[in-house]
């Protein structure tokens, strides 16, 4: 069986996750496992974990570009391994690498680790930028969407929701949700006039 893999970061990403999803079904892909979930959070990535799960001796899991699948070499290597274990082969589309050969292996194993080293380069350049900012006082970060939305997190918690959900329909995290209630809400002052 062709099983295919599609992912994205956030629920903004809908064209990409479409654009997945048809070159899945493109490929031949039988049965599609797909989640919207930050590649970081290996422990979240349900649907990767219930694919390897389901797949069987002579099966191969697809995804169209590596970096739905994993973002480290060690990660990679891992969901290789396991489906080698079963019996099963990794298909990579945009790079049309198939781990049913041992050239397939070999390249996935490179191409991960420049795919690893290329994003910590990256990551470095980063922190660099940033610190040049902060140096020279232009370094604001990142606007605090959540705290935005506290009254209205409070009010969905007075309606009797429970923080997860929430989180879900303000679009935060979990653990935004439960910082925003565990704050005070703020207090007016007034001011003599």
């Amino acid at each position: 069986m062709i099983i295919g893999y599609a992912r994205t970061s956030t629920t903004d990403q809908k064209a990409g996750l479409e654009a997945q999803e048809r070159d899945l079904l493109a490929a031949g892909c039988e049965r599609l496992f797909i989640e919207q979930v930050s590649s970081v959070d290996v422990v979240a990535r349900e649907q990767l974990a219930t694919a390897l799960d389901f797949v069987r001796d002579g099966d191969v899991l697809v995804v169209t570009k590596l970096d739905r699948l994993a973002r480290s070499v060690s990660h990679l290597l891992d969901v290789s391994a396991r489906l080698k274990a079963k019996g099963a082969a990794l298909r990579i589309l945009d790079l049309a690498i198939d781990t049913s050969t041992a050239t397939g292996e070999l390249l996935l194993t490179m191409v991960g680790a420049i795919a690893q080293f290329e994003r910590a380069i990256m990551l470095e350049r980063q922190r660099e930028g940033i610190a040049k900012a902060k140096a020279e006082g232009k370094y604001r970060g990142r606007k605090p969407t959540a705290q935005a939305k506290g009254a209205e997190a409070r009010e969905l918690a007075a309606d009797g929701l429970r923080p997860d959900a929430i989180a879900k329909r303000l679009g935060i995290s979990r653990a935004s949700a439960y910082r925003l209630l565990a704050q005070e809400p703020p207090t007016a002052t007034l001011v003599d006039g």
